[in-house]
């Protein structure tokens, strides 16, 4: 443990050295992903809040839970990161190239990493509401974590403890909180307003019940 920051040094010098190594298009799009990557996640809840709108009250309450519960998670990053006044790489690194990204100013400390932590959050929160889309979300949030590093701006212990974090966040609330929510949905839909209604979906569609055998259409 004592040897963790000299290895994180040394992690970040070889990740920013090979960044500035790469052509400049690469750099720029890793620039671009650390934010694109954020509304990316934004997308897919929406997308997995309406897919589920005809789904089962338990589907619903985790599609609603996914975005609270990864806004819950940058809070605790957020709290945790105003406890631990770690300064940044791109000012603390001895002999570190500029990092690619203006360095965020003092006071804006490194640990851990609040993207970091939104997508170990969303990765898992994604996962738990919509089934295979893991496959998909921890790519992106491992991607996500590493162009962190990548500009320059935090450690790799940094994202490394905001991704568990972000993750372990979602888990505990989304497993607290399913329940709760899911009476909220059962709730929500059987409500007389239609906005109400609309927001949480009507669960699903129940088809035709079947007629009587032997009874045939306008018989009497």
């Amino acid at each position: 443990m004592e040897n963790l920051p000299e290895l994180s040094d040394g992690l970040y010098l070889d990740i920013t050295d090979f960044a500035h190594s790469t052509p400049h298009w690469f750099q720029q799009l890793a620039e671009v992903w650390t934010e694109l990557g954020l509304l990316l996640f934004g997308a897919l809840f929406l997308a997995g809040w309406w897919r589920k709108r005809h789904g089962s009250a338990d589907a619903m309450a985790l599609a609603l839970l996914a975005p609270l519960a990864t806004a819950f998670g940058y809070v605790v990053s957020e709290g945790l990161k105003s406890l631990i006044d770690e300064e940044r790489p791109c000012r603390a690194v001895a002999g570190a190239p500029a990092s690619l990204v203006t360095c965020p100013p003092y006071g804006d400390w490194s640990f851990p990493s609040n993207h970091s932590a939104i997508a170990g959050a969303a990765a898992l929160a994604l996962a738990l509401s919509w089934r295979g889309m893991i496959w998909l979300t921890a790519p992106m949030a491992l991607l996500m974590a590493f162009s962190r590093v990548f500009v320059g701006v935090h450690y790799p212990h940094d994202v490394t403890a905001g991704l568990l974090l972000g993750a372990a966040v979602v888990f505990v609330v989304m497993k607290a909180a399913g329940r709760p929510v899911r009476s909220l949905v059962e709730t929500a839909r059987s409500s007389r307003s239609g906005v109400v209604v609309w927001c949480v979906g009507r669960g699903p569609r129940v088809r035709a019940s079947a007629r009587p055998e032997g009874v045939r259409h306008g018989a009497y």
